[in-house]
C-alpha cells in the first residue's frame, strides 16, 4: 500500500532509475514478487511523507508500456552474469543510456507492441476451444483428451476485469484458463472443497486467472500501475514464477465451467457450480459432453462481431455471390504532389579503370601476382587456403583454354563463345567457384551459377530445371569433391534431376586442366552489351528465371559500387554472403577483383558452427569492410559472450545486405549496442537495397565520425496497408520503424511507380515500386522475352497517362518511397506482398509480429513461412512454422492463439490458417531459409503434415454475402399468379402408364391376395423353382419350388396357430439372415393371419451396436412373437445380449429350424383387401425409425406394377443382390416372384465381402438379363474389382447379357458411382445403357423403376447456386457450380407424381424445385405408430393440394425434386416426363437462409484429398460439422483441415465450424448404403467417435 500516493515523476532521477531497474528485474523474473515489493517500499519510504500531500496520483491508465518502463537508468557497467536474462538486461540498459536516440527505436519495440496488443485481449476473457487429438497421433503431450473448462460461460460482469487481475495474470489468461485448466485433469481442481483449493491454485500459478474477488497484492490496488502494464507486457512465460504465496484463497468463481466425469459426485461444490458442467443444447436439452462444451466455446468466440460491416442482402435472383467491399470513406488517400525522378551522383571517370573486368584480372595477375585475392575457411573457421591474384589468373586462363579447346574429340568444339554453362559449386568452396567464373568470362562463355542439387526431391529442383532449360544449358562445371557427393543412380551415373535437361558434367580441378600453349591468349574485348553472366532469381510463385547481366553492366556496376563504397586497392573484405549471386557476387567476387581487394569468405556451414567467426576474421585481418545479413548480426550478438577481446574498430563499412527488410533496424541497433564496446562505430553500418533485376538500387555511404545518424521513419501500419505514408503518432503498437538504405547509386535515375496496373508515377506520400534506369542493371530474363518486356522495359507515365520520357526503367521488385534529403526507404518486397481485401501486408512484417510473441519455446525463429492462398475471391494469409520437439500441445496452441491476436491488433488483418510442422520438415532453400513457394504448394496439396493447426475462417472471411431472408410468397406485378404458379405454365406432374387389365384376368380376379397366388402356383405348377439362394462360392445352397415354399409356409402357420397368446392380426417379428427361410416365414405369417415385420438380425460380432435397434423395433411394433433360427435364438438369449438389452422381456421366440410337419387347420383369408398385410420398418438417414402399413391391395398392385415395368414372366430369371428387410428390396426378394412367377436368384450382399466377384460372375454364369442391387454392392465392386477386369475376363466373366442393372435406393441417384461402375466393367461386356436407378420413399416403396421399356434415363446439369434458393436453373455441362442429376428411372404404372411447394402446398411449374407428392394404388396406408399420432399420418398420407385439383389424395414423400419434360417419347408416343430427385427434405441443412443438401458438400470434401475416403456433414447449433474418414496415414490427418475448409468455402460459400478426422468405417451406413448422419451427430456430441483429430475453426 505504501506507494499509493507517490507521484513517481516527482522523484529524483536516481530513484526513478532504480525503480525502473527494479521493474525490469521483476518483468524478467530475476526477482520474486515479494522481494520486488520490499525493495520498492524501501526505495519509496523516504519520499512518502514528503510527497503525499503534494501531488494527486496520476492516472496511469492511458500510458503505454513503452513510455512507462523506460526512464533512463544510470549509465555504468552492469556486472555481466552468465544468465541470458541479465545479458538482455545489459543490452537494454546500454540502450537507455544512449539518450540521443528516441526511445522508440529500442530493439524490442516490436515485442512490446505485441505484448500490449495481447494484454488488450486479456480483458475479453474468451476460451478458445483447443483441438482434440488422439493420443496415438503424436505422443508429445499428456493432455490430449481433456477439455478446457469453459470460462466463457460466466456473465460479463463476472469476467475478471483488468483492474482486479493484477500482475500475476498473464496477458492471455483467457487462453491459459481454457488450455491449462485442462492440462492435467480438470477434475483435480474441481473435486477439492473450498478449504483445500490452495495447492491447486499454486500449481496453476500462471495458468488460471485469479478469481475475481481474490485479494490482490498491495501495489496493484485499483490502478494498473505502469508496473502492472510492464508485467502484462513481459511476463508471458507460464513457467515463470509462482503467484504471491501470501494471498488467501477464495472459493472458485461461480460460473467457471468444470467438466465432470459422468456420475461423479463432487463434494463441496455449490449447486450453481455443478450445474455449470451441463450444457443446454439449442433446444434446451442438457448435454453433458466435452465435445459440446468445446462447441459452446467455439460459439462464444464466434459471437464477437466481425470487423467489416456487411452490406445489404443479396437478392434472390442475383447472380453474383461475393460481397463487394464498399470503399471505406476513412481510408487514407495520398495527398502529395507527383514524385520527381531522383538522380544519383554522376559516375566519376577514373583514368586507370579497366576496359573490362577480365582486363583487371589480367593486370593484377601480371603485376601483383603475390597479392592475396581470396582466403577460404575450413569448417572450424580456420583459414584453409589463400588464392593469390597470380594463381587466380593462371588457373582461370587454363580453364578458359580447356573449355574452348579440350572438351570434345580433336576436331569438334563443344563450347563456343556465348554458350551458357552451369556452375555447380558448394558454398564452402569459393576458390573453385572464382576460377570457374573467371575462366568462363575469359572463354566468353556465360556462367549460370546454381545451387548444388542434394537429392531428387530438393525444394524447387524442377524450377531450377526450368531455368537451365530456358537458358539452354547443356554443360555443368563442378569440382571433383562436389561431383562425388552428387546423388547417383545404382550404376554410378549422376541422377537425372526432376525437370532438368540432360547435362554433361565437367570437373574443373587444376589437375584436369590443360596448360595453354605459349601463343594462346584469351580474347578480352572492351565491355559491350553481350551477356556476361546469368544470375538466378526465384519469383513469388517459385518460378526460377535467369537475369542476364551484360558485360558493360557488370563493369559499370563494379565502378558504381567502388565509387559508392569508396573501395581502395588492397583493402580486406570479409564476406559472409552467398558468393554465387547478389551482393556476395557483386562485392565479394567482381568489385573486389576490380580493386585488388583481399576477400575472406565465411561459408554458411562455418557460421552455423561458430556464429562469431566473421567477427573474429574482421578482428584478425583488420578488415575494412564486412558484408553480412541481419541473421549474421543476430547470431554474432547471441554468441558474443564467448569472446572478450575482439575489436571491430578497423571496419569502415558494415554492409547489411538485407538492410531493406523493415525489421533490420532492430538487428542493427542491437548489434551496435553490444559491439560498440568493441570499437564498432555507429556510422559504419550501411544498409542497402538490392534486387536481381536492378542490382544495387541504393546503399548508405559510410558516414563521418561524429556526424548525426540519419533519422528514421516511424510509419503507421494502417497507412502502409493502404499504400500511403503516414507518420505514426498515436498508436505506437501499430507503428513500423524503418531505416533508410542511403542514396541512389551513382549514375542511376530512380522513380516510384504504382506496383500494379500501368507504371503510373506515385505521389510523394505514396508507397510504390522502385524502378531504376542505370547502365548497371540486368538486361533481361534470359530466354523469356514476354516477362522481360514487363520488367525491363518500363516507361513510367504521369497522372494523365502520358509517358514521362523515352528511357526504359527496370522494376526492382522493392516497395518503398523517397524520404527527406532524397534518402531511399524500403518497406517491403513485391514477392512478400499479401493483398487482403484491397489492403497490402508485408510477409516480413507478419513474421516479425509472430516472432515477437515469445516464440522461443514453441517454434524456431528462422523457420517461419508466411504466404497467401486465394480462397473465396480473396487472398487469405497462412503462417507455417516449425515447432520445437519439446513444445507441448498447450504451448503450441497458446502461441498460435496469441499470434492470432497480435496480428489482428497490430495489422488489423485476420489470419486464415496457422500451422506448426515438426522440426526440419519444411522445404529449405540451399542456405537454410524456408522455401516459401514449395511450402505453399505442399499446403495446397495437403502434403505439409502439420502437427498442430488452427484455422480462423470465421474471422478473416468477411466477403460472405448476407444470409438470405425468405421472401413472403406474394403476387408479382407482371403476372397473375395462381397460388404461386404463373398462369400459362405447365404444371410439374408426371404419371406412369395405366395399370390396365392384364391378359390373364382370371389370375387377377382370383388372386388379389399373394397368399392365394402362392397356393394357386403350388397347385398349377408345383415344381417350378421360384427362388435359388447362392453362397459365397456361387453354389446354390437352397432352392424353393412353388410347392416347397407353400408347404414350409404351412408348417410355420401351424406352429403360430398352436401357440396360445398369438391371435389373428397380431404382429410377428421375423428375424432371419437373407434367404429362403425369411420368405417362408413371411408367407407362414400371412397363412396364419398374423402381420409379419421383417427385421435385420443383430450382428453377432457387434451386438452392442445392432441389438438395440432390433429391441426397439420389437418394442415399437408390440410384436407378440419372434420367428427366428436356432443360431439367432441362442444369440438373443446369450450373456452378451444381456449386457446390451433386457433379455428377460423378449416376446415368445419360435425357432423355425426343426418344426414338425403339420398343416394348419385353415389358411387365413382377409375379409377385405384394405387390411394390413405387413409392416415395413426402416431407419431413415436422419435416424428416424418409421414403420409403414402396407395393405394386401397395395402389395398386389405394387407387384403387378413391377411385373409390367420389367416384363416379368415365369420363364424369366432375375438376380437380386440386396438387403431383404424393407422397401423395394424386400418386395423384390420376397413378393415379386410369387406374383409374377419368375425365378429369383438371391445373393445375400454379405457374401460379397467373402467373394467380391460373386454377383458379377453369377450374372455371367446364369446369363441374367435383369439384376437389382444396392449402392453398397455397386461400391464394393467398383472399389474392389475395378482394377481386376482383366482377371475377370480371363475367368470368362461376360456381362454382355445384362440388359438392365437397377440400383434400388431412396435417395438422389449417385451419378459418379453408376458412371464409374459402367466405365470399369465396359471391358467385360457391360452395356453403358444398362445401369439405372429406382426411387422409393416411406410413403410409397416404389415410385420409379427403370424398366425394359421407355427411354433411357436422361441427365441434366443444374446450377447449384439456384438449388440453394429452391430454384432449378438448367445449365450446360461443365458450367461452373453445376451439378449433374440423373433421372431416377421411369415412373411405375399406376403412379402419378406432382411437384408441390412444401410451404404453400400449391402445385409448381415445370422445372421448379419442390416436394414430390405421389398418388398411387400402392401407396402405404399410413405410419404404424404406438401412440397413433393421426395428424402426422394424415399430413403425410392423405394430403390435398391447396388449389388446382383439391379432390385427389396425395402422399408426401419428403423428397425435393422436379419434373422436366424431355424431347424423348415414351411407349405411348407422348413426350416423356422425367422425375429428378434432389434430396430428402429432412436431411437438408438450412444455413445462412439457404438450403444445402449434405451430399453436395460431401462430394466436394471427398474430392479434395486422396486420403479422404468417405465424409459426412451435419449441423450443430448453426455450426457446420464435417466428418471425414482418413484412409491414408495418420500424418495426413491435419493436412485435411485446411483443404476441407477451403473446398467448402470455395464451392458452397459456407464456413466449416468443426472438422473431425476419423478412422475408416466410422461414419454409420444403413443397409441401403445411405449415411446415418444423425447417428453420427449424436455419437460426435456424446464423444463416442474416438476421432483422430478435431479442429475447431475460429
Amino acid at each position: 500500500m505504501a506507494e499509493r500516493g507517490v507521484d513517481v515523476s516527482a522523484l529524483p532521477q536516481e530513484v526513478r532509475e532504480q525503480l525502473a531497474e527494479l521493474d525490469l528485474e521483476l518483468s524478467e523474473g530475476d526477482i520474486t514478487q515479494k522481494g520486488y515489493e520490499k525493495k520498492r517500499a524501501k526505495l519509496l519510504a523516504p519520499y512518502l511523507v514528503q510527497i503525499q500531500n503534494v501531488a494527486p496520483p496520476p492516472a496511469y491508465d492511458g500510458q503505454s508500456p513503452g513510455q512507462s518502463s523506460a526512464p533512463a537508468p544510470e549509465p555504468g557497467p552492469s556486472n555481466s552474469s552468465s544468465s541470458s536474462s541479465s545479458r538482455h538486461r545489459r543490452t537494454r540498459r546500454a540502450h537507455r543510456s544512449s539518450g540521443t536516440r528516441d526511445e522508440r527505436y529500442r530493439s524490442d519495440i516490436h515485442t512490446e507492441a505485441v505484448q500490449a496488443a495481447l494484454a488488450k485481449h486479456k480483458e475479453e476473457k474468451m476460451a478458445l476451444p483447443m483441438p482434440t487429438k488422439r493420443r496415438s497421433t503424436y505422443v508429445q503431450s499428456p493432455i490430449d483428451n481433456c477439455t478446457p473448462p469453459d470460462s466463457s460461460s460466466s456473465s460479463e460482469d463476472e469476467a475478471v476485469s483488468s483492474e482486479s487481475a493484477g500482475p500475476q495474470q498473464s496477458p492471455d489468461t483467457w487462453i491459459n484458463s481454457s488450455v491449462h485448466g485442462s492440462s492435467t485433469s480438470s477434475s483435480a481442481s474441481s473435486t477439492l472443497s473450498h478449504g483445500e483449493s490452495r495447492p491447486a491454485q499454486a500449481a496453476q500459478s500462471q495458468q488460471a486467472p485469479p478469481p475475481p474477488h481474490q485479494v490482490q497484492p498491495p501495489h496493484s490496488h485499483s490502478q494498473p500501475s505502469a508496473l502492472a502494464e510492464a508485467f502484462a507486457a513481459t511476463r508471458i512465460d507460464p513457467g515463470g514464477g509462482v503467484g504471491p504465496p501470501d494471498v488467501p484463497s477464495q472459493p472458485q468463481a461461480r460460473g467457471s465451467r468444470v467438466d465432470l466425469p459422468a456420475n461423479a459426485v463432487v463434494r463441496g461444490m455449490t449447486r450453481g457450480q455443478s450445474r455449470s458442467s451441463m450444457m443446454e443444447t439449442a433446444d434446451g436439452v442438457p448435454v453433458s459432453s466435452r465435445v459440446s462444451t468445446k462447441i459452446q466455446q467455439l460459439l462464444n468466440t464466434l459471437k464477437r462481431p466481425k470487423r467489416p460491416p456487411l452490406s445489404e442482402y443479396f437478392m434472390d435472383d442475383q447472380e453474383e455471390i461475393v460481397e463487394v467491399p464498399r470503399a471505406d470513406p476513412n481510408t487514407p488517400k495520398p495527398e502529395g504532389r507527383q514524385i520527381i525522378p531522383v538522380k544519383g551522383e554522376p559516375l566519376g571517370v577514373v583514368s586507370n579503370w579497366p576496359p573490362a573486368l577480365q582486363a583487371a584480372l589480367t593486370r593484377w595477375g601480371a603485376t601483383q601476382g603475390k597479392s592475396p585475392a581470396l582466403t577460404a575457411l575450413d569448417i572450424t573457421g580456420k583459414p584453409l587456403y589463400t588464392l593469390t591474384y597470380g594463381k587466380l589468373w593462371s588457373r582461370s586462363v587454363k580453364l578458359a583454354y580447356t573449355l574452348l579447346n579440350k572438351l570434345g574429340t580433336r576436331n569438334e568444339q563443344i563450347l563456343k563463345p556465348g554458350d551458357r554453362v552451369a556452375l555447380v559449386y558448394p558454398n564452402s568452396d569459393p576458390g573453385m567457384f572464382w576460377v570457374a567464373f573467371y575462366g568462363c568470362l575469359l572463354a566468353e562463355v556465360i556462367p549460370v551459377p546454381i545451387e548444388v542439387p542434394l537429392s531428387r526431391k530438393d525444394a524447387g529442383s524442377s524450377q531450377v530445371g526450368f531455368l537451365l532449360g530456358s537458358c539452354g544449358v547443356g554443360l555443368a562445371l563442378t569440382s571433383e569433391i562436389c561431383l562425388k557427393g552428387l546423388p547417383k543412380t545404382p550404376t554410378g551415373e549422376i541422377l537425372q534431376f526432376k525437370g532438368w535437361p540432360r547435362l554433361k558434367w565437367v570437373v574443373t580441378d587444376s589437375k584436369y586442366l590443360t596448360k595453354p600453349s605459349k601463343d594462346w591468349q584469351p580474347h578480352i574485348p572492351t565491355a559491350n552489351t553481350d551477356t556476361a553472366y546469368i544470375e538466378y532469381k526465384a519469383s513469388k510463385e517459385g518460378t526460377v528465371m535467369g537475369v542476364a547481366v551484360s558485360k558493360v553492366a557488370m563493369l559499370t556496376h563494379c565502378q558504381a559500387l567502388t565509387q559508392a563504397c569508396n573501395y581502395c586497392e588492397g583493402e580486406t573484405l570479409v564476406n559472409v554472403l552467398d558468393f554465387k549471386k547478389d551482393m556476395g557476387l557483386w562485392h565479394g567476387v567482381l568489385t573486389s577483383v576490380m580493386n585488388r581487394i583481399h576477400t575472406i569468405s565465411v561459408p554458411y556451414a562455418v557460421m552455423k558452427a561458430c556464429p562469431l567467426s566473421w567477427v573474429q576474421r574482421v578482428h584478425i585481418h583488420k578488415a575494412r569492410v564486412a558484408l553480412v545479413k541481419c541473421r549474421d548480426l543476430h547470431w554474432a550478438m547471441m554468441a558474443h559472450r564467448d569472446q572478450r577481446d575482439t575489436s571491430l574498430a578497423s571496419l569502415r563499412m558494415l554492409i547489411v545486405a538485407d538492410g531493406a527488410n523493415p525489421w533490420s533496424v532492430s538487428s542493427c541497433d542491437a548489434f551496435l549496442n553490444v559491439f560498440q564496446a568493441h570499437g564498432l562505430k555507429p556510422e559504419v553500418i550501411c544498409p542497402c537495397a538490392t534486387s536481381p533485376e536492378a542490382m544495387t538500387v541504393a546503399i548508405r555511404r559510410p558516414g563521418v565520425s561524429g556526424a548525426p545518424l540519419p533519422a528514421r521513419a516511424v510509419l503507421s501500419m494502417t497507412g502502409l496497408s493502404h499504400g500511403v505514408i503516414r507518420v505514426n503518432t498515436e498508436d505506437k503498437n501499430s507503428a513500423l520503424t524503418v531505416q533508410d538504405v542511403g542514396h541512389v547509386m551513382p549514375g542511376a535515375l530512380m522513380c516510384i511507380v504504382k506496383p500494379d496496373g500501368p507504371p503510373m508515377l506515385c505521389k510523394t506520400d505514396e508507397i510504390g515500386e522502385i524502378v531504376v534506369n542505370s547502365r548497371a542493371g540486368g538486361t533481361m530474363y534470359y530466354g523469356l522475352p514476354g516477362v522481360t518486356k514487363n520488367n525491363f522495359e518500363v516507361i513510367p507515365v504521369n497522372a494523365s497517362g502520358a509517358p514521362i520520357g523515352e528511357i526504359p526503367f527496370v522494376r526492382s521488385g522493392l516497395l518503398g518511397f523517397v524520404g527527406p534529403g532524397s534518402l531511399i526507404f524500403v518497406v517491403g518486397k513485391n514477392e512478400g506482398l499479401l493483398m487482403v481485401s484491397g489492403r497490402r501486408h508485408n510477409a516480413d512484417d507478419l513474421v516479425a509480429t509472430a516472432l515477437a510473441v515469445e516464440p522461443v519455446k514453441t517454434v524456431y525463429r528462422g523457420r517461419i513461412a508466411v504466404f497467401s492462398v486465394t480462397v473465396f475471391f480473396d487472398e487469405r494469409i497462412v503462417i507455417v512454422a516449425e515447432q520445437r520437439p519439446d513444445a507441448s500441445e498447450e504451448d503450441s496452441f497458446q502461441w498460435m492463439s496469441r499470434v492470432l491476436q497480435a496480428i489482428d491488433s497490430i495489422h488489423q488483418v485476420g489470419l486464415y490458417c496457422l500451422a506448426l510442422v515438426p522440426a526440419n520438415t519444411l522445404p529449405k532453400t540451399p542456405l537454410g531459409g524456408i522455401h516459401i513457394s514449395d511450402t505453399k504448394q505442399l499446403f495446397l496439396e495437403g502434403a505439409l503434415h502439420p502437427c498442430n493447426i488452427l484455422m480462423c475462417p470465421h474471422t478473416c472471411v468477411t466477403n460472405m454475402p448476407k444470409p438470405r431472408q425468405k421472401q413472403p410468397v406474394g403476387v408479382g406485378p407482371a403476372s397473375i399468379m395462381v397460388g404461386n404458379l404463373v398462369a400459362g405454365k405447365r404444371i410439374a406432374q408426371a404419371a406412369g402408364r395405366d395399370l390396365g387389365l392384364i391378359e390373364d384376368q382370371d389370375l387377377v380376379r382370383k388372386h388379389q391376395y399373394l397368399t392365394e397366388a402362392l397356393q394357386w402356383r403350388a397347385q398349377t405348377d408345383p415344381d417350378h423353382t421360384l427362388f435359388v439362394l447362392l453362397n459365397a462360392k456361387g453354389v446354390a445352397v437352397c432352392t424353393a419350388t412353388c410347392v416347397q415354399l407353400h408347404k414350409r409356409a404351412e408348417k410355420i402357420a401351424a406352429a403360430l396357430m398352436e401357440r396360445s397368446g398369438i391371435n389373428i392380426g397380431e404382429n410377428v417379428v421375423l428375424l432371419y439372415p437373407p434367404g429362403i427361410d425369411l420368405i417362408a416365414a413371411f408367407y407362414g405369417c400371412l397363412y396364419a393371419g398374423c402381420i409379419p415385420v421383417t427385421v435385420r438380425p443383430p450382428h453377432p460380432q457387434n451386438l452392442s451396436a445392432t441389438l438395440p435397434t432390433v429391441r426397439m423395433i420389437i418394442d415399437v411394433s408390440k410384436a407378440a412373437c419372434i420367428l427366428t433360427t436356432q443360431v439367432l435364438t441362442r444369440i438373443l438369449r446369450s450373456k452378451e445380449a444381456g449386457a446390451t438389452v433386457n433379455i428377460k422381456t423378449w416376446p415368445i421366440i419360435i425357432d423355425t429350424d426343426d418344426l414338425p410337419r403339420k398343416r394348419p387347420p385353415t389358411i387365413y383369408k382377409p375379409p377385405n383387401a384394405e387390411m394390413i398385410a405387413y409392416l415395413d420398418f426402416s431407419v431413415s438417414t436422419t435416424g428416424m425409425l418409421t414403420g409403414v402399413k402396407i395393405s394386401h391391395a397395395a402389395m398386389s398392385v405394387l407387384c403387378r406394377s413391377i411385373k409390367l415395368q420389367c416384363e416379368l414372366y415365369s420363364s424369366r430369371q432375375i438376380a437380386i443382390c440386396l438387403d431383404p428387410y424393407c422397401g423395394l428390396g424386400f418386395v423384390l426378394w420376397c413378393l415379386a416372384s410369387v406374383y409374377s412367377g419368375h425365378q429369383s436368384i438371391l445373393i445375400p450382399p454379405m457374401e460379397l465381402e467373402i467373394s467380391l466377384s460373386l454377383w458379377l460372375s453369377t450374372l455371367s454364369q446364369y446369363r441374367i438379363r435383369d439384376t437389382f442391387c444396392s449402392y453398397s454392392v455397386m461400391e464394393l465392386c467398383t472399389k474392389g474389382l475395378g482394377g481386376q477386369t482383366e482377371l475377370l475376363k480371363a475367368r470368362g466373366v461376360n456381362l454382355s447379357c445384362v440388359r438392365s442393372c437397377v440400383v434400388i435406393a431412396e435417395e438422389r441417384p449417385r451419378l459418379a458411382l453408376t458412371h464409374s461402375f459402367s466405365k470399369l466393367f465396359k471391358d467385360i461386356g457391360l452395356s453403358t445403357r444398362a445401369v439405372s436407378t429406382a426411387f422409393g420413399s416411406r410413403v410409397n416403396l416404389a415410385i420409379c423403376l427403370q424398366g425394359t421399356t421407355g427411354p433411357d434415363p436422361s441427365t441434366v446439369y443444374v446450377d447449384m447456386k439456384s438449388l440453394r434458393h429452391d430454384r432449378v436453373r438448367l445449365v450446360e455441362r461443365g458450367a461452373p457450380q453445376s451439378l449433374s442429376l440423373m433421372e431416377s428411372g421411369t415412373i411405375l404404372p399406376g403412379v402419378r407424381v406432382i411437384i408441390v411447394n412444401p410451404e404453400t402446398r400449391g402445385p409448381l411449374g415445370d422445372s421448379h424445385l419442390g416436394e414430390i407428392w405421389v398418388n398411387s394404388p400402392h401407396n402405404a396406408t399410413g405410419y404404424y405408430t404406438i401412440y397413433g399420432e393421426e395428424n402426422l399420418q394424415a399430413d403425410h398420407f392423405n394430403t390435398k393440394l391447396s388449389f388446382g385439383d383439391p379432390q385427389t389424395l396425395w402422399a408426401r414423400t419428403g423428397y425435393l425434386g422436379f419434373v422436366k419434360r424431355t424431347e424423348l417419347t415414351d411407349s405411348s408416343g407422348d413426350r416423356h416426363d422425367a422425375l429428378f430427385v434432389v434430396g430428402s427434405l429432412d436431411e437438408t441443412l438450412e444455413l445462412r437462409g439457404l438450403r444445402y443438401h449434405p451430399i453436395d458438400i460431401e462430394t466436394s470434401v471427398s474430392r479434395t484429398h486422396r486420403s479422404i475416403g468417405e465424409s459426412a456433414v451435419f449441423t450443430w447449433t448453426n455450426l457446420l460439422v464435417v466428418v471425414a474418414e482418413l484412409c491414408g496415414s495418420e500424418q495426413d490427418a491435419l493436412d485435411l483441415v485446411p483443404l476441407v475448409t477451403n473446398v467448402v468455402l470455395e464451392e458452397h460459400h459456407l464456413i466449416v465450424g468443426v472438422v473431425v478426422i476419423v478412422d475408416p468405417g466410422v461414419i454409420p451406413i444403413n443397409s441401403r448404403g445411405e449415411k446415418q448422419r444423425m447417428h453420427l451427430r449424436d455419437s460426435f456430441l456424446a464423444d463416442q467417435l474416438d476421432p483422430i483429430y478435431v479442429a475447431y475453426n475460429m
